[in-house]
């Protein structure tokens, strides 16, 4: 891995929103600066180019009009004028030492899923997925008795890098390693397109954590997911 390639981690969001995700993003510019966000039935999540440029503060406002946004950064980073609806602390962690590995039993998921997935992501709860989150990448499921009972799959796309997303188990069908076999096989796909996988977890998720470090990944910082929208204070 460059320094060029780890350094896409850095805004993560950005980069996919401007590169493999263009199609499925929105961005505004104001002056020099630029901001961006998916569109909201794909994900929550919104980005900007420069966090430290004013510019950028000014056009993520124009684009959210008063609706809120997920950001990657931390609620002092905040400039005036914004609000915190909520703070999730989490992590970040690269898999350049997990070792990947196709699944027989793992299925790719189409359009047609789609209904079947919310249920399942409704049941355990790994993180926000609607109706078009699909569309960011490939996603990977296994079913049993016709039911699906576990899922993974591709989210963020920054240039070189994979995030693995959405990773389930239906609390029936949990203690099988379903979970541990679709990382595998969701990397063995990034791998196949010469990217590198990463994800996001919540730092409290201990269990989660331990079993990714488990399979080769390693934190490569904490960071908070900030939900914000313009308050009513004016803008320094």
């Amino acid at each position: 891995m460059t320094r060029a390639v780890v350094s896409a981690l850095d805004n993560p969001v950005w980069g996919s929103l401007v590169g493999a995700h263009a199609a499925l993003a929105e961005v505004a510019s104001a002056g020099d600066g630029r901001a961006g966000r998916y569109r909201t039935d794909v994900a929550p999540f919104g980005a900007l180019e420069e966090a430290a440029d004013p510019a950028c503060w000014q056009a993520l406002d124009d684009l959210l009009a008063g609706s809120a946004t997920c950001l990657l950064v931390e609620p002092a980073d905040l400039p005036s004028g914004w609000e915190v609806v909520t703070v999730i602390p989490g992590v970040q962690m690269e898999g350049s030492g997990l070792v990947p590995a196709p699944d027989p039993d793992a299925v790719a998921l189409t359009d047609a899923d789609v209904p079947d997935m919310l249920g399942l992501v409704e049941r355990t709860r790994p993180g926000p997925f609607r109706r078009r989150t699909i569309e960011m990448g490939c996603y990977l499921g296994i079913r049993s008795g016709g039911e699906l009972v576990a899922m993974a799959g591709q989210r963020l796309h920054p240039s070189g890098w994979s995030e693995i997303s959405a990773v389930c188990t239906d609390p029936r069908s949990r203690g099988q390693g379903l979970g541990t076999r679709l990382v595998r096989a969701v990397a063995d796909g990034a791998r196949s397109a010469g990217e590198v996988p990463f994800l996001h977890a919540s730092a409290d998720n201990v269990t989660a954590i331990r079993l990714y470090e488990a399979l080769g990944f390693t934190v490569r910082r904490t960071l908070s997911f900030t939900i914000t929208r313009r308050g009513n204070a004016p803008a320094a």
